[in-house]
């Protein structure tokens, strides 16, 4: 018996394959870029939703796959390797456009890494520039930030303000009205930003080395 579970994970692997995230399949075959979200898998209710055909139709002509291939993405076991992470660099990330305000990346501009699957479908990617990270990251060190990962106290963070400064630091303490950030490089003062200034928070997950 075919199960809802079963299409929307050939789907994540179609668009694995593409070197794409579900948004990026959605968006190349024409869709709303939510269309695959994990979201909208779930009817308001809690009932599971059927991708429609025409959406899975429009996916397959954007990637140029025959049906046949798509079957066996249902039937063969074991999820991609891979996914394609968006990219910019660090010192990018407080430009307009990048992120809407709730911290998650959209526009244009990104670049795109293969990295392992990760559980959230917004992760994204930025790339450190210059020392003033060091020891924790260097130059050229990438670090792949999940917006929808949970925050603890201790956890390395990315932080972006009102005012458009983007900032990766550990969080030291989250009160009602202030955030405490532990700067990476000793040499560097702490931060306390009250929480009117912050826009969002996001955890980074991992890091090269």
């Amino acid at each position: 018996m075919l199960t809802h579970a079963q299409i929307w994970t050939a789907l994540d692997r179609l668009a694995a394959r593409a070197g794409l995230s579900a948004s990026g399949l959605a968006k190349r075959a024409g869709l709303d870029p939510t269309t695959f979200n994990k979201s909208k898998r779930i009817t308001p209710d809690g009932r599971a939703r059927w991708p429609s055909t025409e959406s899975v139709a429009k996916s397959l002509a954007a990637t140029g796959t025959p049906i046949e291939d798509f079957v066996k993405l249902i039937t063969d076991g074991g999820a991609p390797a891979e996914q394609a992470v968006p990219l910019i660099g660090l010192a990018e990330a407080g430009s307009g456009g990048y992120f809407d305000d709730g911290g998650f990346p959209v526009g244009k501009g990104w670049d795109e890494i293969a990295f392992p699957a990760v559980e959230d479908e917004h992760a994204y990617a930025l790339e450190i520039s210059g020392d003033s990270m060091q020891p924790a990251y260097r130059d050229g060190t990438v670090i792949i930030v999940s917006p929808s990962a949970p925050i603890r106290r201790g956890d390395r963070v990315v932080v972006k303000t009102r005012e458009g400064e983007v900032m990766a630091k550990e969080l030291k303490r989250k009160t009602s009205k202030t955030l405490e950030l532990r700067s990476l490089n000793p040499e560097h003062q702490d931060r306390t930003l009250g929480t009117e200034e912050v826009l969002w928070v996001a955890r980074i997950v991992w890091a090269s080395q």
